[in-house]
């Protein structure tokens, strides 16, 4: 199995307000999935805590808060890399986010690679049963749909 899912979508903004809507808008577009739950209870509110070495958390209704993930990488408004990490995932392992920001014209090119669902092993919940090639796709499914709901967010549609 490859280790990586990648997806791209253009969005009707410029670079710097994609990459603002994605961190700063986070709880505004994110739709939360079964298949891919951060938590193990009801989906809660994303945040970034901003900047190298911050964290990318939700916090649930009760103020329990869950850390999905740590920030790698900060180069606004063109990358940010953060590691990732399912709520049916053992607790040593993540997986790794990179989004990068790309001007296109007046539009700018929002990608995302997922990678690193090799180290997630065959019998891991994470999986939900299905041969690599289905949770492949079912994981860049959601992922376009994320781009998708964060292009509504940028242009207000």
């Amino acid at each position: 199995m490859t280790s990586k899912v990648y997806v791209a979508l253009r969005v009707k903004a410029t670079p710097e307000r994609a990459f603002q809507a994605f961190v700063e808008e986070i709880d505004q577009w994110w739709r939360p999935s079964p298949l891919f739950q951060t938590t193990p209870r009801a989906p809660g509110r994303l945040a970034f805590d901003g900047g190298e070495g911050g964290r990318l958390t939700e916090t649930l209704a009760s103020g329990k808060v869950f850390e999905i993930g740590r920030i790698l990488v900060w180069t606004p408004p063109t990358r940010l890399v953060f590691s990732w990490r399912q709520a049916s995932f053992p607790p040593d392992l993540t997986t790794e986010v990179e989004v990068a920001f790309q001007a296109m014209g007046t539009e700018t090119r929002v990608s995302v690679e997922h990678r690193g669902f090799t180290r997630v092993p065959a019998e891991s919940a994470a999986r939900h049963g299905f041969p690599d090639q289905v949770l492949q796709m079912r994981l860049a499914d959601w992922w376009r749909g994320q781009l998708a709901s964060l292009d509504v967010r940028v242009t207000g549609a």
